[in-house]
């Protein structure tokens, strides 16, 4: 599972760095956020320490924000803040009593991603959500009604090959609990988005001499 996510999130960011044109390496990294968002769920709900989880995610998003700027949005936060975020708002759903009284804090959050600069918006958000209440086919109906959503209201066309992976978690549970027991290094999990990111970065140095200027009044706009 994290072999996988791993190698389609590089191929996702090599096509977008170095072949913007070519659609099929943003079609096959469509598979990797559905993972993420899967793994960042389930390290909620099994994790023995939900601040120490917090923190290492917030440690993650901080070494990786300046690689991420220079190789792939000058002016945008890393998707990294966007799990955080999540987590952030899962954590708060489960303090409340019911779980209908976290309709206006969904909404507030779902307001703030969409207004704040970051990577996957509210989209990011939202399926997080979908993997942590919904399961089987209702959770792959609500990623696709998801999906569908954003290819009318954003034109997010590649988006629906996200699909892909929810499928396999959410109806071949057995063959996805086999992928998850063969784990990496905890710290090859953790490092490796953002060490791929500062490697980009310097690659894309290097073949286009062309040195990136973080946009740093576009990273703190609302």
């Amino acid at each position: 599972m994290q072999i996988i996510a791993m190698l389609t999130m590089l191929i996702d960011h090599v096509g977008l760095i170095f072949y913007p044109g070519e659609l099929a390496w943003r079609y096959v990294g469509r598979i990797a956020f559905p993972i993420y968002c899967y793994a960042l769920v389930q390290g909620h709900i099994h994790t023995s320490s939900r601040p120490r989880y917090l923190r290492r995610l917030l440690v993650i998003a901080v070494l990786a924000q300046i690689p991420y700027n220079l190789a792939i949005d000058p002016g945008g936060w890393n998707v990294v803040f966007t799990l955080l975020f999540s987590a952030l708002v899962l954590t708060v759903l489960d303090l409340l009593p019911k779980l209908w009284m976290g309709i206006p804090v969904v909404v507030a959050a779902v307001l703030l991603t969409d207004a704040l600069p970051l990577d996957y918006n509210a989209y990011g958000l939202l399926l997080v959500l979908i993997f942590r209440y919904t399961r089987s086919y209702w959770l792959v109906l609500a990623h696709m009604a998801l999906n569908v959503f954003y290819l009318f209201y954003y034109n997010w066309l590649v988006q629906l090959a996200s699909i892909v992976p929810t499928i396999l978690i959410a109806l071949t549970p057995g063959f996805w609990t086999l992928l998850e027991k063969r784990r990496l290094p905890r710290w090859v999990w953790w490092s490796f988005y953002p060490a791929h990111l500062a490697a980009l970065a310097l690659v894309k140095f290097l073949m286009f001499e062309d040195w990136v200027f973080i946009d740093w009044r576009s990273l703190f706009s609302v």
